[in-house]
């Protein structure tokens, strides 16, 4: 009879699924590195004291995913390294875009917590993703790793549809 457990050792088959696990892996380290400078830029065109103190918390918590991804490359035995993440590239021009078309001030910040949401909702979907394959492959330790970082995000998320709601939706059709 055939076993379901997962190994930590690669066998051929194995291989090919270990690698996408590792290139994905590349491709949301290198994305939370862009986000180390594309959250700063955020923060600057802010006006909302709610956006700014979430933007700026998320960007503390952005720093901890960086080591965590460095700490999930170590368990594995590899080097850290990214691969340029062409969605998260797409999604910073995007709000680089929205923050430079957007009338300033409310109306503006609607717009930085649209463009952060959809940065939010890729990074749920790449670490729900990830925490998946890491399971397959035996890597538990990486797998509670990521879910540490997936907790996050779904907590940015929330509290940037807190803040859209609560005040800056209203304020902004208003302004």
């Amino acid at each position: 009879m055939k076993s379901n457990t997962p190994t930590k050792t690669t066998n051929g088959k194995e291989k090919g699924f270990r690698k996408l696990f590792e290139d994905e892996l590349k491709d949301i380290y290198w994305a939370e590195k862009a986000l180390t400078k594309a959250i700063p830029k955020m923060i600057k065109n802010a006006t909302s004291e709610d956006l700014i103190d979430a933007l700026e918390s998320h960007l503390e918590e952005t720093k901890g995913h960086v080591d965590r991804c460095e700490k999930a490359f170590e368990f594995l035995g590899k080097t850290a390294t990214g691969k340029k993440c062409e969605a998260m590239a797409g999604l910073t021009k995007e709000a680089e875009e929205i923050m430079e078309e957007a009338e300033e001030g409310l109306v503006r910040d609607a717009g930085i917590i649209s463009a952060a949401q959809k940065v939010e909702h890729y990074e749920i979907a790449s670490y729900g993703t990830l925490i998946a394959f890491a399971r397959t492959l035996g890597e538990n330790e990486v797998a509670d790793l990521l879910e540490e970082t997936l907790n996050e995000e779904k907590g940015a998320n929330d509290k940037l549809t807190e803040i859209a709601e609560s005040s800056v939706n209203e304020e902004a059709l208003q302004q």
